[in-house]
């Protein structure tokens, strides 16, 4: 939940854009700036938003996971290591 403290109006943010910065960095909290009293953007700090799609990534990563699984595309771990082996062999 967002507190007043993470809503600023954009005027805000260009009166006072290093100590906006200072606080994304320091707090790791994401900003709203809103613009005539509605919400037009999320700030947040570097690290955080590195963080989250990072986050994403595995997210999709098992989901797609799941897709395979539900479309019956697997393979038991006996089966995935003959594949290996018939690989070696071939070399």
């Amino acid at each position: 939940m967002l507190t007043t403290a993470q809503i600023k109006p954009i005027s805000y943010l260009k009166a006072n854009a290093a100590e906006v910065l200072q606080h994304l960095t320091e707090c790791r909290e994401p900003m709203v700036i809103t613009q005539n009293g509605e919400a037009k953007a999320v700030l947040q700090d570097v690290a955080s938003y590195e963080k989250t799609q990072e986050t994403l990534a595995l997210l999709k990563i098992l989901a797609m996971g799941q897709a395979d699984v539900d479309a019956g595309r697997v393979h038991t771990m006996d089966e995935v290591m003959d594949m290996i082996r018939a690989k070696k062999k071939n070399k």
